[in-house]
């Protein structure tokens, strides 16, 4: 038993630390941290073993939850129920290029954006946007923006502007004052950037979709596709940690020198146990860990145990409500919003 404790040790000394290690400079580094559930839970269960069987030995998986204590609180929240709250309402979705169908008539479903029109967010951000101006069920920029008194900052990836394109779209109830684009990489993924007028305030709002992991849900819905795809799907895991490590590097730059307060808001690809968010976490505040409630899975295929849709903040803008709408199932995400105040905010 002392020598599977002290390995149990050491494996999650190794896998704590490999948050903080880019996958830039350590070949497969960014897998690790896909195993830090996996040894929490181990941890648990031999303190529990160790201290029924009043072994002083138990210190030992004491030590290593005391040292980890930061990944339980990024994996779970306990809170009470969301209580109305007054503040500057932010949403962020991965719409999945709104490309919904009936599950009775299998023709296109626009009750997407019924449900978003309907939403008291004062700003939403989409990833793997759709724009058609050639249809009008399907004109998101007039459904979701002029019809409802939304301001729109749309940076097209690929497509027609002036018939059909997608790519990235920041919605604003506020004046946009400034715009841009931090980069994008001619697929779907990308990020770009808004400052919008609060009033007195000016935020700058981030809508980043980091490289996809491109994991083939369907070919591990069983034991034998599991085993057909694991190293077809470690190979993808590997090469998307590593393209987004990159990225990062182009999106913590810029934000490092936003002249004002920023909220950062998408479809990151990353779970919490991750270099990426541990990175974005050195300077900015997650709205989960702070003033979110549960799990917070946002996934919405076979593993949907992933939180890769975050909401991150400059530490000015307190977030004092947090939500996974998990109600909403149309997209392979479900969205997520949050609400922030900071001092002086009245509206």
């Amino acid at each position: 038993m002392k020598f599977i404790t002290w390995v149990v040790f050491i494996a999650s000394i190794v896998l704590f630390s490999s948050v903080y290690i880019s996958p830039e400079y350590f070949e497969y580094v960014g897998l690790l941290p896909f195993f830090i559930p996996i040894i929490l839970v181990v941890n648990v269960v031999l303190f529990g073993i160790l201290t029924l069987s009043w072994r002083k030995l138990a210190l030992i998986p004491l030590l290593t939850m005391v040292i980890g204590y930061k990944f339980f609180l990024i994996t779970i929240q306990v809170r009470s129920n969301n209580e109305p709250v007054e503040g500057l309402r932010v949403l962020s979705y991965n719409a999945h290029l709104f490309d919904y169908k009936s599950r009775t008539e299998g023709k296109f479903d626009p009750n997407v954006f019924n449900w978003l029109s309907e939403q008291p967010a004062d700003v939403m951000v989409f990833q793997e946007f759709y724009q058609d101006y050639t249809t009008a069920s399907r004109n998101a920029i007039k459904l979701l923006g002029s019809d409802i008194g939304f301001n729109v900052s749309y940076q097209i990836i690929e497509g027609n502007p002036s018939k059909r394109s997608y790519g990235m779209a920041i919605f604003s109830k506020y004046p946009i004052v400034n715009e841009g684009k931090v980069f994008d990489n001619n697929r779907t993924n990308g990020a770009i950037f808004a400052d919008i007028k609060v009033n007195e305030d000016t935020i700058r709002i981030y809508n980043a979709h980091l490289e996809s992991m491109k994991i083939n849900s369907k070919g591990l819905e069983d034991i034998e596709g599991v085993k057909e795809n694991y190293r077809q799907t470690l190979g993808k895991l590997h090469r998307g940690s590593l393209a987004r490590s990159k990225q990062l590097k182009v999106l913590v730059d810029h934000y490092s020198n936003s002249p004002h307060p920023i909220i950062l808001m998408g479809d990151l690809n990353e779970i919490p146990y991750s270099y990426t968010y541990f990175k974005l976490g050195e300077s900015l505040q997650n709205a989960f860990e702070i003033a979110g409630r549960g799990f917070g899975f946002t996934y919405n295929r076979i593993l949907f145990f992933l939180r890769i849709d975050h909401i991150f903040s400059s530490p000015e803008l307190i977030p004092i409500q947090f939500k996974t709408h998990r109600e909403v199932d149309y997209s392979d995400h479900y969205p997520v919003s949050a609400v922030f105040t900071w001092e002086g905010l009245e509206l």
